[in-house]
């Protein structure tokens, strides 16, 4: 099908949805006017292309009139250069969609190799993600924070609330590494460490069923550098998901009952990714289109201090600006690698 004939039929559909509201009763009005609203970018953009394709039309056909060929000439050129890019935007609009890309997501960093490094990074990365989340209007969350001695993190979890979180976050899956001259260096070594991220899609129940006589709770008193008081009572849980192993331990707060239901959100939202990544496994065309696998165990990216660096191995992108990054400059970051995995996507499409 040729992208006329997909551009005519999202028209007809929508002029169908129109009509369809005029006579539709409560429950139909929510179904079709959401999926209208969704449409309704994509029908403005056709709309903008038709037009843009009409004024390159009739201004080339101007062209033969001596009186009016230095406008025409000037308006046709400009009409051509804008269809391409209509046109692109179309494509990409078109591209199949992840249902959990304008959602929320949760976010989990977690020290591996390096020691008391890792911790500090990890850490000093969280910050950094947290900066930016109020940049693009999001709520950012901690449910939970397990810092070290040193001021450094164990691990740390985020839920961060807003539209097209996941979107934007899910390509900072991997691991990080940094490479700088710790504090606690005598000698000015540079060392190298490494910590892990993890971006979920935060799940809804109706998303992920997870039945109770499948998890074993327990709990315990919680342990770590914060506030005296988590150590007085029962208050941290562990949800064990006995069919898959799956562990959340959620410390944060002093209500049992609140760290339980903080844990069970990051357990959904695991879950949830699991079953994500499975029915994607099974999709190798559309892996293989993707930037950079999301693996957890992939290095992504380095943060070298030293020279001042950060580089994105997956897309062959460094940028001299560390210090503005950690303070969550991503955006560039971000932008390349979304422009980079719509590249892949339209040419796995054949585009």
């Amino acid at each position: 099908m040729s992208l006329s004939e997909k551009l005519d039929r999202v028209l007809y559909r929508a002029d169908e949805l129109r009509a369809l509201l005029e006579t539709a009763d409560g429950a139909q009005v929510g179904v079709l006017s959401k999926e209208l609203s969704e449409l309704e970018p994509l029908v403005a953009r056709v709309n903008a292309l038709r037009a843009a394709e009409r004024a390159r039309d009739e201004a080339e056909a101007l062209m033969a009139d001596p009186e009016m060929r230095e406008l025409a000439e000037a308006e046709f050129y400009a009409q051509r250069d804008a269809v391409p890019a209509l046109e692109r935007e179309i494509r990409l609009a078109l591209l199949p969609r992840d249902a959990a890309d304008e959602g929320s997501a949760i976010l989990e960093i977690r020290p591996a190799a390096g020691g008391d490094e890792a911790g500090l990074f990890a850490a000093e990365l969280f910050a950094a993600y947290q900066r930016y989340a109020p940049t693009r209007g999001w709520r950012f969350g901690i449910l939970d924070y397990d810092e070290s001695e040193l001021g450094g993190i164990r691990g740390a979890v985020a839920e961060i609330e807003g539209r097209g979180v996941f979107a934007r976050l899910k390509f900072e899956s991997g691991v990080h590494r940094v490479q700088r001259v710790p504090a606690t260096e005598t000698q000015g070594r540079i060392h190298t460490s490494t910590v892990t991220v993890a971006v979920l899609p935060q799940a809804e129940e109706v998303d992920v069923q997870i039945n109770e006589s499948d998890l074993r709770i327990d709990t315990y008193r919680a342990s770590g550098a914060g506030g005296q008081h988590v150590n007085k009572t029962d208050s941290a849980v562990r949800i064990t998901h006995i069919p898959t192993g799956t562990v959340v331990a959620m410390q944060e707060e002093r209500s049992q009952h609140k760290n339980r239901a903080k844990a069970m959100k990051v357990l959904r939202a695991r879950l949830y990714e699991a079953q994500r990544s499975q029915a994607s496994a099974s999709r190798s065309a559309d892996r293989r289109a993707q930037v950079g696998t999301g693996d957890r165990s992939e290095r992504i990216r380095t943060y070298n201090f030293p020279q001042g660096r950060v580089t994105d191995h997956r897309i062959g992108l460094t940028l001299h600006k560390i210090d503005r990054v950690m303070q969550g400059e991503f955006d560039e970051l971000f932008d390349a690698l979304t422009a980079e995995d719509e590249a892949a996507r339209l040419a796995a499409e054949g585009v």
